[in-house]
């Protein structure tokens, strides 16, 4: 539990360090990135403004992070502003300024805190229940060979329990997904927010097999068990919510 905090409060370190985050300033050369996520900000009732960063890679990709709503970072990718129109930035921005409003970070925090010492805890408790189970009247006397058997047994529960609470993880993740694509609509736009998330379906389309990672981690991509452990749902699916006029209001 205390793990998944201390990442959370250097989470925006972290972020631009290895990401090589380049902080922007309203007067550079990106004053309409920075206009553009100060204006949704303030349309989603953040008393304190984002830092707002720039970072090279080919990807079309976006992330906020931070400790605190008052903390946060939006940070946008050069292969996204160079591969997007304005309209579609924006409704990304828009979506990334929702999590930050929505206190997502602070949320996924706790969640994924609560499944670490969840998987810690019982994955001891059913350690000990399945060493009773097989324990002998004379393995009194055997007590090095009876503390080995307890530590497999909780290496083994901790990786099955460890991967149960990832599908639990990233269920929430998904459904926080929703509720940023919807305040995105109320913030900047829905039609903007459609267009985004067609331009990134393009994108995904579009990729081969040989184009890395992202290709393997396709989040449109229905029907596969992986899809469970996903935390992105998929963007047909996020497109159709945002046209049925999936609502949701932001505290």
């Amino acid at each position: 539990m205390g793990g998944a905090f201390i990442s959370l409060l250097l989470s925006k370190v972290l972020a631009k360090w290895m990401m090589g985050v380049q902080i922007v300033e309203a007067n550079g050369p990106y004053s309409w990135l920075v206009q553009t996520v100060h204006a949704h900000a303030r349309r989603a009732g953040l008393s304190s403004m984002p830092e707002v960063g720039v970072y090279d890679s080919p990807e079309m990709n976006a992330f906020a992070t931070g400790p605190t709503k008052s903390s946060a970072l939006v940070a946008v990718s050069t292969g996204l502003i160079n591969s997007m129109n304005r309209d579609e930035v924006e409704g990304v921005i828009g979506h990334e300024v929702a999590h930050v409003a929505n206190g997502d970070m602070v949320t996924m925090t706790i969640i994924q805190g609560i499944i670490n010492a969840s998987v810690m805890f019982f994955a001891r408790i059913a350690a000990y229940a399945v060493e009773q189970a097989l324990r002998k009247d004379d393995d009194e006397e055997r007590g090095g060979l009876s503390s080995l058997l307890h530590m497999f047994l909780v290496i083994i529960f901790e990786i099955v329990f460890g991967i149960a609470g990832m599908i639990i993880v990233a269920y929430f993740s998904r459904k926080r997904e929703f509720v940023a694509d919807a305040d995105s609509a109320k913030i900047g736009g829905r039609e903007k927010m459609i267009a985004a998330l067609e331009a990134l379906q393009r994108n995904y389309e579009n990729m081969t097999t040989d184009n890395g990672g992202m290709s393997t981690l396709k989040i449109s991509n229905k029907g596969s068990w992986l899809a469970l452990f996903s935390t992105h749902p998929p963007l047909e699916d996020r497109i159709e919510a945002l046209k049925r006029g999936y609502q949701h209001s932001y505290k």
